[in-house]
C-alpha cells in the first residue's frame, strides 16, 4: 500500500489499488482512479464530460469515462467488500446505518425511475430511490453498499429491462427487503464483529418484516417505528403498570406512551448533529410484535420499544424497537443519533461528490456510480481534513 504523503493523507491511488486492484483490465483501474479524483477535485456539477475535463487533457476522455462508468462490466460488489475493509482499517464501527436516499430525476429514462410521494418532504417527486448502509461512529457516517428499488414498472416491462440492462435476478424487492440485503453484504464484507443495524424507515410500509428478518438473522438493532405500528405489552414494567388493564391485547405504539403519567418518565440528555444539548424525555416498555399466522408457531420475540421526545424547537416522538433490552438507555439514544450522521453524509453526497449528477441510464451504470461516489465520500471522510482536501492530485 501507498506511503501516506507529508499532508497525513493517503493518496487516491492507493485506495484505488485497494478496492479497485482486483480488476483484471489496466484501463478500468486508470478510469476508476480518474473518475474518483475527478468527483474528489471538480467543482460544482459532476457531469463525465466536467470530471473528465478536471482530470484529463484528452478529447476522448469524456467518451472513456462514461463507458467506464456506464457500459463497463465491472462487478461492484468485490469493490463495495473491499471499500467496508478499507473504511475498517480507519474506524471501529458503532452501528451499521440503513438510509433512504431520493434521487430527483428528468424524465422517466433513467433506470427505477418513478413518481412517489416522499413523506419527509410532503411532496411526490420523480425520483430513484436509493438504500444504502453505512459504517457509522462518532461524527462519521461511511456509505458502503447499495440497492436501488426497482417498481413493477420496471421488473416487468421486458423492453425496459433490456435497455436498462437489468439482470435476470434483479426483480422486485420491497425497501426492507432491500435493508437486508444489504446487512447480509456487511456481514460477507466484514472483517470485525458486527455492530448493531440503526434503521430509519418508519416513512415506509413494512418495518415489522424488516425487525423479524433481523431477528431471524440473530442481529442486534435499533428500528424506528410509525406510531401506529401495533403492538403487544409484556409483563408489569413500572411504565406500563398503571394503566395495563386497560389495554387490549395489541395496541399502537404511540397510544402505550401517550397513557403513560408523566411521573414514569425517564429523562435523558444527548447531543443534536453540530448542536447543543437537547433535552429529551425517554419512555420505554417491554413488547412483542403481533404474530403472523404463518409465523404461529415461530418463538416470540421479546422487544424493548422507547419513545424518545424532543424539547428542542418543535416538540416531537420517535419511536424506536430494539431487542438489546438490557442496554442502558443512553446508550440506546447514542445509536438512534448516528441514523442522523448517515442523512447528513446523503446530504453531503448530493452536495460535494456529485451523487445526483449521473446522466446514465442503465442499471450497472447507476450501481457503478453509486459505489464511486461511496468511494470519494469515504476518502473524504476518512483520510481528507477540510485543510487537505487541495492536495488530491490528479493521476499522471
Amino acid at each position: 500500500m501507498a506511503a501516506h504523503d507529508g499532508s497525513g493523507a493517503l493518496p487516491v491511488s492507493a485506495l484505488t489499488e485497494q478496492i479497485f486492484g482486483h480488476l483484471s483490465r489496466a484501463d478500468q483501474r486508470a478510469w476508476a482512479q480518474a473518475y474518483l479524483t475527478g468527483l474528489l477535485t471538480t467543482e460544482g456539477k459532476k457531469s463525465v464530460r466536467r470530471i473528465a475535463a478536471t482530470v484529463s487533457g484528452s478529447p476522448t476522455a469524456s467518451q472513456s469515462m462514461h463507458q467506464f462508468v456506464n457500459a463497463s462490466p465491472w462487478e461492484w460488489g468485490p469493490v463495495r467488500a473491499e471499500l467496508t475493509r478499507w473504511a475498517e482499517q480507519r474506524m471501529t464501527p458503532r452501528a451499521w446505518v440503513l438510509d433512504v436516499a431520493v434521487l430527483r430525476k428528468r424524465g422517466d429514462h433513467s433506470c427505477g425511475v418513478h413518481r412517489r410521494f416522499v413523506p419527509a418532504t410532503g411532496r411526490s417527486v420523480n425520483c430513484q430511490l436509493g438504500i444504502g448502509a453505512f459504517l457509522a461512529a462518532g461524527a462519521q457516517a461511511v456509505p458502503v453498499h447499495w440497492g436501488l428499488l426497482l417498481p413493477g414498472a420496471w421488473v416487468n416491462d421486458e423492453q425496459r429491462r433490456a435497455r436498462a440492462r437489468i439482470p435476470d435476478d434483479a426483480g422486485h424487492r420491497t425497501i426492507e427487503q432491500h435493508a437486508l440485503d444489504l446487512v447480509d453484504a456487511l456481514e460477507e464484507s466484514t472483517h470485525l464483529s458486527a455492530p448493531p443495524v440503526v434503521a430509519d424507515l418508519s416513512y415506509y410500509t413494512g418495518v415489522t418484516s424488516l425487525v423479524r428478518g433481523l431477528s431471524a438473522r440473530g442481529r442486534d438493532f435499533v428500528i424506528s417505528l410509525p406510531g401506529r405500528t401495533p403492538v403487544v405489552p409484556v409483563g408489569r414494567s413500572a411504565v406500563q403498570r398503571p394503566y395495563m388493564a386497560e389495554l387490549p391485547a395489541a395496541v399502537e405504539a404511540q397510544r402505550l406512551f401517550d397513557q403513560v403519567h408523566s411521573g414514569h418518565h425517564r429523562t435523558a440528555t444527548h447531543d443534536t448533529l453540530g448542536g447543543p444539548a437537547e433535552r429529551t424525555s425517554v419512555m420505554t416498555a417491554l413488547v412483542r410484535l403481533p404474530e403472523l399466522r404463518l409465523a404461529r408457531h415461530a418463538p416470540h420475540h421479546t422487544y424493548r420499544l422507547f419513545a424518545v421526545r424532543s424539547y428542542a424547537g418543535r416538540r416531537s416522538t420517535r419511536m424506536w424497537l430494539t431487542n438489546m433490552a438490557h442496554r442502558r438507555t443512553d446508550e440506546l439514544t447514542a445509536l438512534t443519533g448516528l441514523q442522523r450522521r448517515a442523512g447528513a453524509t446523503v446530504q453531503q453526497m448530493e452536495s460535494s461528490f456529485g451523487l445526483l449528477d449521473f446522466e446514465g441510464r442503465s442499471y450497472p451504470g447507476w450501481h457503478h456510480h453509486m459505489t464511486l461516489v461511496s468511494a470519494a465520500s469515504a476518502y473524504s471522510g476518512l483520510e481528507l481534513s477540510g485543510e487537505r482536501r487541495g492536495l488530491v492530485g490528479t493521476p499522471g
